[in-house]
């Protein structure tokens, strides 16, 4: 393969979130759910960027992140094909947004049961199809 042609990927991450949503609290939700992939998935991480005087930067994903938006039956129905497929997820749900740090988030998700989780976003990685399936009625973000 020559740096020419265009990089193509058999794998896709994906965040879906509520459509009820305010711009704010999407770009909130957004950030935290993309955090927690990198974390335990490492291969979607690329190599580190550096600009022509030398200046290093962070690295980031290695490919597109596509971000949906569904009603809250279409997270419940995404966030159960999710966990059928075992593929690897974050979630953000509303009680976050009344938390402030890491260690009251993770209790706030901790006191609820699964099925019962007031689901605003999640994020998914996997094989192309399989993140196609999970996201089955969500719609490209506008």
């Amino acid at each position: 393969m020559n740096d020419a042609e265009p990089i193509r990927f058999d794998t896709k991450i994906a965040v879906l979130l509520r459509e009820d949503l305010e711009p704010w609290q999407r770009l909130n939700v957004t950030a935290f759910l993309v955090s927690g992939l990198g974390t335990q998935v490492p291969e979607v991480i690329g190599e580190p960027y550096e600009d022509a005087d030398g200046v290093p930067y962070l690295p980031m994903f290695r490919q597109p992140v596509l971000v949906f938006q569904g009603t809250k039956e279409t997270l419940t129905a995404a966030h159960a094909r999710v966990l059928s497929r075992s593929l690897p997820r974050a979630l953000f749900t509303g009680d976050l947004f009344s938390t402030g740090n890491d260690r009251d988030n993770r209790a706030a998700v901790r006191a609820v049961p699964t099925g019962e989780l007031d689901l605003v976003g999640l994020a998914v990685y996997g094989p192309r199809n399989a993140v196609d399936k999970v996201l089955k009625g969500a719609r490209m973000h506008p």
